[in-house]
């Protein structure tokens, strides 16, 4: 059996460029994608803080440090600057592979620059 994890996510990244006439897809600063292991075009999911939209498009590479989150093509409809998303690729591992994989999570602040990075999420307490 194959599982669907997640891989990476950067969390409440801030949406710098909403370009409904560029190419579709989502430009992440190039620093970022790296400390995050997700590749130029690799499938991303991208879940709206503010509005609640849910979407999948592809990475693309943004300037490095630029901190720069472009939502584009048609996905602009469902972001604007300043919205808080969460970015996130997941990957398929078999149930050995998935015994010891951790996840990494990616943490950034108003302005997209790396605060810390983590490979688990604490426990929701009830």
């Amino acid at each position: 059996m194959h599982l669907n994890l997640l891989k990476a996510k950067i969390h409440r990244a801030t949406v710098t460029h909403a370009e409904l006439h560029y190419e579709g897809s989502c430009a992440i600063d190039g620093r970022l994608l790296d400390i995050a292991g997700i590749r130029e075009y690799e499938q991303v999911h991208i879940y709206n803080i503010n509005n609640g939209h849910r979407f999948v498009t592809y990475a693309i590479r943004g300037e490095e440090g630029s901190g720069m989150i472009s939502v584009n093509g048609a996905a602009a409809h469902l972001a604007q600057p300043g919205d808080l998303v969460i970015i996130c690729a997941y990957g398929m591992l078999d149930e050995a592979e998935a015994a010891n994989f951790k996840p990494t999570l990616v943490y950034v602040d108003r302005h997209n620059r790396l605060t810390h990075t983590n490979h688990s999420i604490p426990a929701q307490a009830a």
